[in-house]
């Protein structure tokens, strides 16, 4: 996918973490005629389970599913995003050069550390994007608002998005991720872990529990830190 200016650019530590935080919220805005696209800072390179080809394959296949306008993986080391300075210009130019209305982060207190690390990483580099004599060489872009979603732990969401109608879409998308969320059979090369115990259940359970928070069959949620600016209500 070429470069395009897009209204949502969404980060995650690797491929799989939007599409758990947020996918419903993706799939409800690319139906509305909005550009979404997700940027991965690493290939998942340390993943216990399935290769960095597959990986790249599988979010293929997820965003075809969502139907995103933009998809891009910066390459980072995994288990090694320390917020260092050509970390973040690199997450600095992806931002410029996509030039995205609104940002998406993951939470910055989940129990990876990997998550909190891009969190991290994407505020320093949204700030650092709109400063004119930060790396010239592209021009500045403030964005709207940055918002953080949540991929394991949900504390004291302040905004939820009713999913309900693009749960479906979720689900799909969040099967394309087989090497990730297949528990291990005799013929195959996968370890159990985590993600392979009932995961995608939690995920949907959590879905579901914070919907009905609101009258709603499934929610996705979020947080912000600076005020949401609004027209009406």
């Amino acid at each position: 996918m070429n470069p395009v200016q897009i209204d949502l650019l969404a980060f995650g530590a690797h491929p799989d973490d939007v599409e758990i935080g947020m996918s419903g919220t993706i799939a409800k805005h690319v139906a509305a005629g909005f550009k979404v696209g997700i940027c991965d800072l690493t290939e998942a390179e340390m993943s216990s389970n399935g290769t960095v080809e597959l990986r790249r394959e599988e979010a293929a296949n997820a965003s075809a599913v969502l139907g995103l306008s933009y998809r891009s993986c910066l390459k980072l080391p995994d288990r090694g995003l320390t917020g260092s300075p050509e970390q973040i210009a690199a997450v600095v130019a992806e931002i410029r050069r996509v030039k995205p209305r609104i940002v998406f982060a993951p939470y910055w207190d989940d129990r990876h550390p990997d998550h909190n690390a891009c969190s991290r990483l994407i505020e320093e580099a949204v700030f650092n994007a709109k400063l004119r004599r930060y790396m010239p060489e592209l021009p500045a872009h403030p964005i709207e608002q940055l918002i953080f979603y949540y991929i394991n732990d949900v504390k004291d969401a302040g905004l939820v998005v009713d999913v309900s109608p693009f749960y479906p879409v979720k689900r799909s998308a969040l099967s394309a991720y087989r090497s990730q969320f297949t528990a291990p059979s005799g013929g195959n090369d996968q370890v159990a872990t985590p993600l392979t115990q009932g995961y995608l259940e939690n995920v949907e359970a959590r879905d579901r529990i914070l919907g009905a928070s609101k009258q709603m069959s499934y929610a996705e949620g979020f947080i912000i830190k600076r005020p949401l600016i609004v027209d009406f209500f």
